[in-house]
Order: structure tokens, then sequence, then C-alpha cells
């Protein structure tokens, strides 16, 4: 597995996140179709403000492949915020996850972050044990994301 940096108004970038978008749509606790979307602007994701990133892998008949996304982005000095982390189902279960945030995290480091938030959605549970084992805390929220039911800090 291996990223690339790219715009996050990008055509990979957009594939990536209109299946993530799709699946959260299908699967959304408040109802088919409640949940809201929302595509990154460029400038959001763009150094030293932020970095989105579109991973490499192989789908499932080993050919070469997008298969998962995630950014991070400047929210205030110091603060950074993790969105649109997600992979392909079939790259589920195998640690991908934890080395694309270890990834974003460094990333953010060099940017000088000095700490990371997030939100999520209690339905994900995997992602939510993903933070949880990547040593971010439940916190108050932070933004009015009407998707969101859990919120996160890291300090960096």
């Amino acid at each position: 597995m291996t990223w690339r940096e790219t715009p996050a108004d990008s055509d990979a970038a957009v594939a990536m996140l209109s299946d993530y978008f799709g699946s959260r749509r299908e699967t959304f606790p408040s109802g088919k179709g409640s949940y809201a979307t929302k595509f990154p602007s460029r400038g959001d994701f763009e150094p030293p403000a932020g970095v989105f990133l579109v991973v490499e892998g192989e789908n499932l008949a080993g050919e070469p492949a997008d298969v998962g996304c995630g950014g991070i982005r400047r929210i205030a000095p110091g603060r950074y915020e993790v969105k649109h982390l997600w992979l392909n189902p079939s790259m589920r279960g195998r640690g991908f996850g934890h080395l694309l945030l270890d990834e974003l995290e460094r990333r953010a480091l060099l940017f000088g972050a000095r700490e990371l938030v997030l939100d999520t959605n209690d339905s994900l549970l995997a992602a939510g044990a993903l933070y949880k084992a990547h040593g971010y805390l439940e916190i108050e929220p932070y933004n009015d994301n009407p998707n969101a039911t859990t919120w996160y800090r890291k300090g960096l």
C-alpha cells in the first residue's frame, strides 16, 4: 500500500469520496438518504494548510487500484482536523487504516500541528476503535457536523 498526494477535488479523490458518501447514505442510522455530504474544496487540503491522500493498492483481481483516501486540514494555528478517512471494504481489517492514520499524523507534525481533532458517527464502530487505538480521546463537539455523534482529540 502506498499513497499519493492529490488535490481534494481531483478525479481520484472525488471517486473515492463518492464511494464513501454513497455507502454512508445507504447505511446511515437516521435513515437512507439522511446523510449530509459535502465534498472538500481544494484549498482546505493544500500544503501547508493540509494534504489529501489517495491510497494506492490492489483490487480483488490483484490489479493496481485506488482503494481509499484521507486528509488533514488546518482549522486553527497548531490544530489540524482528520477528514474523510475511508478504505474500500475489500481493504478493511488488514491494518491499512492504521497505516493511513499514521501517515496523516506524521504529515500533520511536519506542518506544525500540536493537536489533531476529528468527528465520527457512533455507527462506524471500526473507525471509533481505530481512533481510540491511536490515542484519540473523546471531547466536546468542536463543529456542527450534522453526521457526527462523537468528537475526538489527540495531542501531538
